[in-house]
């Protein structure tokens, strides 16, 4: 096993604004697709870990419990600047975790407690 983690879902009241905001964000763009339920996929390569925005799976955004760390990329100030511009909420600042670099927690639209990690 090369990854503990393979998949990961953002659960979305609100779909499109959920992926307007990790667009935003992360300034990316989702891909979407609809099966049962919509689906907007982060974009990954080959053998890392993807994950996706949901909405009518059953999922519900929640505060508690798991929750996945994006990447923030070189230095995770720049995508953490984005948060409150897209209409989420900056829970805990940059903050250093020592020798594992630093960590940032922030609440998106959908009320969905998420982190963002970087080495600088």
């Amino acid at each position: 096993m090369s990854n503990a983690i393979s998949w990961f879902e953002i659960p979305s009241t609100n779909f499109e604004r959920a992926v307007k905001f990790y667009n935003e964000l992360l300034d990316v763009e989702l891909q979407p697709m609809e099966m049962e339920f919509k689906m907007a996929f982060f974009p990954y390569k080959d053998g890392g870990v993807g994950g996706c925005v949901t909405h009518g799976n059953g999922n519900t955004p929640s505060q508690e419990g798991t929750f996945a760390y994006l990447n923030g990329g070189d230095d995770l100030s720049i995508p953490l600047a984005r948060v409150e511009k897209a209409g989420g909420k900056i829970l805990m600042p940059k903050t250093s975790i020592g020798e594992n670099g630093f960590m940032a927690i922030f609440l998106d639209t959908e009320g969905n407690r998420v982190a963002f990690h970087s080495m600088q």
